[in-house]
């Protein structure tokens, strides 16, 4: 099973820059797209072949994730059962007969002033005992908004206390890992060097300037089971880079 998750930065922007090819052309099992920015699904999408499930944030032109799948799935869960978190479309778990496989944006802690680490670290918590709950192992995909590790941005010294770099936000990244799970990409890259988030300024892309920030992450209990994770470099379109496992169930 192949699995891309992505960022895509606003669904109708990227139908323009040729999304439909890069589906057809990378051939995923499963696609987890999130900031969707859409309530609709196109309808270039409804003939590549996929079931199509759609989370869209009420809040139109924000937010969203969307999973497309080429299985039927056993099971859809919309949100994580709290309407302050659910509001902004940010959690769909599609469930098989073996897992749990869980799309996910985070939200953002608030740029510099931080004016939304609380909700977020609440959000955390929540999403922790949304997956606890689950009876099955879980592949947990999408744009955590966090860089964990120093390995995992450009300029570390220079952005600690920035958004996506506070120690509250990578003290939970710890913590849930702790609780039985783990980042596929370090599992099997070891400690090279990846990004998967570039800022539009400055020419970050191109002088390799960026954050990982976007996982795929496993229940312990099946990560013997990942053959590859990787960044996928050679994709854009969007600000965010696409992340894949290849995993055997």
């Amino acid at each position: 099973m192949k699995i891309i998750s992505w960022n895509i930065n606003g669904l109708k922007a990227m139908i323009k820059k040729g999304i439909i090819d890069i589906i057809k052309n990378l051939n995923s099992d499963i696609y987890m797209f999130q900031e969707i920015k859409s309530n609709e699904i196109p309808i270039s999408f409804q003939f590549l072949g996929y079931n199509i499930y759609s989370f869209p944030a009420e809040e139109r032109g924000y937010s969203g994730v969307m999973t497309l799948t080429k299985e039927k799935p056993k099971n859809i869960i919309y949100g994580i059962g709290d309407k302050k978190f659910d509001s902004e479309g940010r959690v769909l778990t599609i469930e098989t007969e073996k897992l749990f496989l869980i799309n996910v944006y985070f939200p953002n802690s608030g740029q510099d002033t931080l004016k939304r680490l609380d909700y977020k670290l609440e959000f955390n918590k929540k999403f922790e005992e949304f997956v606890l709950s689950l009876n099955k192992p879980s592949i947990i995909c999408g744009d955590f908004n966090v860089a964990h590790k120093e390995i995992d941005i450009y300029a570390p010294d220079r952005f600690r206390r920035y958004a996506g770099f506070t120690d509250e936000e990578r003290a939970w990244f710890d913590h849930f890992l702790s609780l039985g799970f783990v980042d596929t990409f370090r599992y099997k890259k070891g400690d090279i060097i990846k990004y998967s988030w570039f800022s539009y300024r400055g020419k970050a892309r191109e002088n390799n300037m960026g954050w990982r920030i976007d996982y795929c992450l496993v229940s312990k209990n099946i990560k013997d089971k990942v053959e590859d994770a990787d960044i996928l470099y050679d994709i854009s379109g969007s600000d965010h880079l696409p992340v894949m496992i290849e995993i055997k169930i």
